[in-house]
């Protein structure tokens, strides 16, 4: 038997809900109710409140024992004194509507932080942490592991993840949430948010120039509303870029308490028909019939700037055996004059049987 309920009703789950329950819950109504996904209804905005302070007193397993054995009031007052029998809880209702959320005595859930009782008259009392601190801290530790926080971060942003998300850092402004914190709070650090860039290897060959079309989050400090608008970024895709080069935007991201995001391109090279990449250098594979292989060969191989090579081999050519072209590979980024080889692999392709009669003309030839 639990002294309330008043914080599990929150959440909609039963006193005995266990630990990945209450995660559930909390990740499923933390979402429906974000700020971010619901800007023009201020009730998404109080439940969102609501269910992140259950969140976290009920996933603190010694916070969640002192609230079941005595109220939440017993724990708002430090455990100055046991509560009367069937006084637990506020008088309101739901016990939301007067905390003090700038607090940081509660600590975050799971963070080790730990809790104490005060015997001053109740001055040591628990305080709530900001509701987007609870949120961002509950992704950054795996968000239940459900498995599908792409979808989560494409709900909120239309596309990559945005630093609300696990960023770590809590509110140091005054908001929607509460009053300025009792602790002095460092300065949130503004994250860096990473996509792929896909390019084709002849791009990367001449370079290019890209247009990319975002769409990031604003807030208007004046009025406290948060907007989504378009903004078009221009690339260059210099000759000679590798997989892994980073094309680095500063400050066009999602405004934040603590600026705004960065937002870094990570060139990947798309497959190729003939080429694969090794440094500076382009390699081949061209596959031989056995009799080719035996008594001579030739292929006409097209560079990446559409010159046409032609390869040959007399015979025998063992398998594996590569021939190198200068100069007909990638261009060097440091040195764009300069460029890597082309190389010519041969895969000999053996039959998958042969006949007595053949193995035996086979054995008098060779």
């Amino acid at each position: 038997m639990v002294a309330e309920t008043k914080l599990y009703d929150a959440l909609s789950i039963k006193p005995e809900s266990t630990q990945d329950e209450i995660k559930k819950a909390y990740r499923k109504a933390a979402l429906k109710h974000h700020p971010d996904k619901n800007p023009d209804n201020p009730k998404a905005s109080e439940k969102f409140k609501e269910v992140s302070q259950a969140y976290e007193i009920l996933s603190d397993p010694e916070k969640r024992k002192v609230y079941d054995q005595y109220g939440l009031e017993f724990l708002l007052r430090g455990g100055a004194e046991a509560p009367p029998q069937g006084a637990a809880g506020g008088a309101s209702g739901m016990p939301f509507e007067s905390m003090n959320f700038g607090g940081m005595g509660g600590g975050m859930p799971g963070g080790g932080r730990s809790f104490h009782f005060s015997t001053s008259g109740g001055s040591g009392g628990f305080n709530f942490s900001n509701p987007e601190s609870i949120f961002s801290e509950f992704f950054k530790q795996g968000g239940a592991g459900m498995g599908d926080d792409d979808d989560i971060f494409s709900a909120f942003s239309g596309g990559g993840r945005s630093s609300n998300f696990g960023s770590g850092t809590r509110s140091s402004r005054k908001d929607s949430y509460g009053g300025p914190s009792r602790r002095r709070e460092r300065t949130p650090e503004v994250t860096t948010v990473e996509r792929p860039l896909s390019v084709t290897l002849e791009e990367l060959f001449k370079g290019t120039h890209k247009k990319m079309k975002i769409k990031r989050k604003t807030f208007d400090q004046r009025t406290g509303k948060r907007n989504v608008e378009d903004k078009i970024l221009d690339m260059e895709i210099k000759p000679g870029y590798k997989a892994g080069t980073k094309i680095k935007f500063k400050g066009v991201g999602d405004q934040e308490e603590g600026g705004t995001q960065d937002l870094h391109f990570i060139v990947t090279e798309k497959p190729h028909s003939l080429f694969t990449r090794e440094e500076d250098n382009l390699k081949a594979v061209i596959e031989l019939e056995l009799k080719e292989a035996l008594t001579g060969w030739q292929r006409t191989i097209s560079t990446i700037d559409g010159k046409q090579v032609p390869v040959r081999g007399g015979g025998p050519t063992a398998p594996g055996f590569r021939e190198t072209f200068p100069h007909l590979g990638m261009p060097k980024s440091k040195k764009p004059s300069e460029r890597g080889d082309m190389i010519v692999e041969v895969k000999v392709k053996f039959p998958s049987s042969l006949t007595v009669a053949q193995k035996s003309h086979l054995k008098g030839i060779l």
